[in-house]
């Protein structure tokens, strides 16, 4: 794989409010660079940035699979609605090996030559976070020859890149250990995610053991509660220890690979770049009725997206006076009654109106129609009725959709994710502390909001790496496993309570730079709410704690993250038979326009194959160019139903998981 090596020496980076000089001095003579002059102090930020590039297209795609978003994109809808997919997801195969991996053996030597041990740990705590992603999705795939000079390298089972993972993070806990030589770079001088701060770095190493020490607990043999307890008192202790990339909107520089924007948060380049993804009921619904309770979480205002409405125009053609509408959800795995009768991928992204517009619909049934015409009344819009036709007039100032489609014309309740950057607005105007959403320069010009965004998605959200809350979440199901719920309760409310402060946080700086002048969204909570939610029926008690309540918690606060579809996998999503548990994710399940027949074949929700356990290898890379190797270790790999087959992590047993790599 060394022909995918890329040397970073040919990219601009603009990364925040100093001149950032530092990081753009790639090589000793720019003039003529090579792989031996790169500095680690300037291969580190690029490695740290383009890691998050390829884990913003991996949490988006599971976080689909999960049920937090729909998608009308090809790839995405496969994901969230369809479930049914011929090939597999190569982008983030591409960009870990092209951007990410290729350069870790480099960064490594060349750190050791210098006696930068804490570099060397660097390199070592990316090949855990990469690999371990990959294992994630992919299940098998090259390891022990990956980043070697074969063109067509070995493959490994997922027990190997396990195993291989857990030992880098142990010598990175070593190497940051030690005292760097003298004439080495200090690790501030290059690290854009903790600021050279060593203790943060050893404490992101022991929270990813815990993360990945809590994959193994369906594996009664492996599965170890202390031991993940153990490397939680080393990891993480509140919301400062918190590990994240920053995201910014102060540049239009791109992708050299796929042509996205480069300070942008890597979440962003793929749930929120494009207007095709948009909150689904089921993440709605608990953010707006957890437990049943009907309380509205004070987090749903900043991560479900808001766009305006019954705007009216002055004199000027500037808005005047509106009011803000929450999205609703879109129904992916109940009813979806708008999808049924429009299509898995219909819902139609909205337009402006500079003038009154006139759209005439054709309805010949007669119900519908009725119905139809009770909207437009009830919406205040005037309309004329001849026969099956109804016309109506989307006043100047109007976000409408411009279809004659009668079924498309309410898909205005879905407000999509989509935020602005400076690389993705096209409206020249649009400065960088705007980053709502505006249908067309028409309509920034007005002023026009289409979608406020939400609040792990933005071009300037913090990219999480590991988080304080997500220790308290894994602590509080740890003991729950133990049976020890008093403990339990406590860190599942510290979760609750540090997810809670860290958006505060974040709120607050927004705020403070101007982002909160345009869009409402980016403001603060209430304080006052956000105490009352906590003491809601919303959040359980010591006494009605359940493992539910656990893990719906952590799917709110992990949101755009591929530990969510993790801990799905872990608890068989609704199937209710892990442990005494009972039904974790209750509602989750294939939705009425599944047609995935093909590629999950088990029989009903116990059977493992019934949900989506894993990627199938990307087809243009692997399938094409390294097959006999993809085949030796796993003669299924090729077959439609991979997308069905458990990596090794979500099996009992490893009979159970070497059952599947047989033909």
């Amino acid at each position: 794989m060394r022909s995918l090596k890329y040397i970073l020496s040919g990219c601009l980076l603009v990364l925040g409010a100093t001149s950032c000089k530092k990081w753009l001095d790639v090589n000793t003579d720019p003039n003529n660079p090579n792989n031996e002059t790169v500095l680690v102090q300037n291969r580190l930020p690029w490695i740290q940035k383009f890691y998050c590039y390829t884990a913003g297209v991996t949490n988006f795609r599971t976080a689909a699979q999960s049920g937090l978003y729909y998608s009308n994109s090809t790839v995405g809808n496969a994901l969230s609605t369809t479930w049914k997919f011929h090939t597999g997801n190569t982008t983030p195969y591409q960009t870990w090996f092209v951007e990410v991996a290729s350069n870790l053996n480099d960064l490594y030597n060349t750190a050791q030559k210098k006696g930068a041990f804490h570099y060397m740990a660097t390199a070592n705590v990316f090949h855990a976070l990469g690999f371990m992603q990959m294992l994630d999705v992919y299940g098998e795939m090259p390891y022990t020859q990956a980043l070697t000079d074969l063109a067509s390298p070995a493959y490994d089972d997922g027990k190997t890149i396990y195993y291989g993972c857990m030992a880098k993070l142990n010598d990175a806990i070593d190497l940051f250990g030690k005292t760097q030589d003298a004439t080495a770079p200090a690790l501030a001088s290059g690290d854009m995610w903790n600021g050279g701060d060593v203790n943060k770095w050893i404490k992101l190493c022991w929270g990813l053991k815990a993360r990945y020490m809590l994959k193994l607990s369906k594996k009664s043999d492996l599965y170890n509660a202390d031991s993940i307890l153990y490397c939680l008192s080393k990891g993480p202790q509140s919301i400062a220890d918190n590990v994240v990339q920053q995201g910014f909107n102060n540049s239009t520089v791109t992708d050299y690979l796929l042509g996205d924007p480069v300070v942008t948060n890597g979440n962003f380049d793929y749930a929120a770049y494009g207007s095709n993804q948009r909150i689904s009921k089921y993440h709605y619904d608990l953010l707006t009725n957890m437990r049943g309770s009907g309380v509205t979480d004070p987090r749903m205002s900043k991560i479900v997206p808001a766009t305006m409405s019954g705007i009216q125009l002055d004199a000027s053609n500037k808005v005047a006076s509106f009011t803000w509408r929450r999205s609703e959800g879109v129904d992916v795995l109940g009813t979806a009654t708008r999808l049924v009768k429009g299509g898995a991928t219909s819902i139609v992204i909205p337009a402006y109106a500079t003038a009154n517009t006139n759209i005439k619909y054709t309805i010949a049934n007669a119900t519908d129609r009725a119905n139809f015409i009770a909207d437009q009344v009830g919406a205040g819009r005037t309309h004329t009725v001849n026969g099956n036709d109804v016309t109506v007039t989307y006043k100047a100032g109007s976000i409408f959709i411009n279809n004659p489609n009668y079924l498309y014309s309410g898909d205005t309740i879905y407000v999509n994710l989509r935020s602005s950057s400076l690389a993705t607005s096209g409206i020249a105007a649009q400065g960088e502390k705007d980053v709502s959403w505006y249908p067309s320069a028409a309509a920034f010009a007005a002023g026009a909001v289409a979608s406020t965004g939400s609040f792990q998605v933005r071009p300037v959200s913090d990219q999480e790496i590991l988080t304080y809350h997500e220790m308290c979440f894994i602590k509080a199901e740890v003991y729950m496993r133990k049976g020890d719920v008093g403990n339990a309760w406590t860190a599942y409310r510290d979760g609750i309570q540090a997810h809670l402060d860290m958006m505060q946080a974040k709120l607050t700086s927004w705020q403070a730079a101007g982002f909160a002048a345009t869009n409402p969204d980016m403001a603060p909570m209430n304080s006052g709410d956000m105490s009352a939610y906590l003491t809601s029926g919303a959040v359980a008690t010591a006494g009605n704690l359940t493992m539910s309540d656990i893990m719906l918690q952590k799917y709110i606060a992990m949101g755009c993250s591929i530990e969510i579809w993790n801990d799905m996998r872990r608890f068989n999503f609704s199937a209710g038979n892990v442990g005494s548990f009972g039904v974790v994710y209750p509602g989750y399940d294939r939705g009425p326009l599944f047609t995935g027949d093909a590629n999950y074949t088990g029989s009903g929700k116990t059977d493992p194959r019934y949900w989506q356990r894993r990627w199938a290898l990307p087809t243009t890379l692997e399938q094409n160019y390294n097959l006999t190797n993809v085949l030796a270790m796993n003669p299924n790999a090729t077959e439609p139903n991979i997308w069905s087959m458990p990596v090794w992590w979500d099996c009992a047993t490893d009979g159970e998981y070497y059952g599947y790599l047989s033909k």
